[in-house]
C-alpha cells in the first residue's frame, strides 16, 4: 500500500491514473467505452489515466463507471459531534467553526500592542 501523504501532487495524479486504467482494463473496458459510458470525451479518460489534473465532476462520472463510488465514503468520512460538543451544544446543531482565541494576559480582551 503506497503513503500518499508522502507523496508530491503529481506523483499522487499518476498513481490514481494507473489504478483507473488498470480498473478499467479488468473490468474489459476500452477508453472509448469508458468516455461513452461516463459522459466525457476519450481525451479526458487519456489524460486521467495519464496522470493530469481533471474537474472533479469528470472523475467522479468515471469512479461511477468504473464501480468505485462506495470508496468515496471511505476517502472523507461522515464526521458527527464529539460526545463533548453535544453536551455542549445541547441538541443545537453546529453551523461554522471557529479558530481557537489565544490568552491575553491582560484580561481586558484585546491589546493595543507595545504600549511602553
Amino acid at each position: 500500500m503506497l503513503r500518499f501523504k508522502s507523496m508530491g501532487d503529481d506523483a499522487v495524479l499518476e498513481e490514481l491514473g494507473r489504478r483507473l486504467g488498470q480498473r478499467r482494463i479488468a473490468l474489459r473496458l476500452t477508453q472509448a467505452k469508458l468516455a461513452l459510458e461516463a459522459g466525457v470525451s476519450k481525451r479526458t479518460v487519456e489524460r486521467i489515466e495519464a496522470g493530469a489534473a481533471t474537474q472533479t465532476l469528470n472523475f467522479i462520472r468515471i469512479l461511477r463507471v468504473l464501480d468505485l463510488m462506495p470508496g468515496l465514503d471511505r476517502l472523507i468520512p461522515e464526521t458527527g459531534p464529539r460526545p463533548m460538543d453535544l453536551l455542549k451544544l445541547k441538541g443545537k446543531v453546529r453551523k461554522r467553526a471557529a479558530s481557537r482565541r489565544s490568552a491575553n494576559p491582560s484580561g481586558d480582551g484585546w491589546s493595543w500592542g507595545d504600549d511602553t
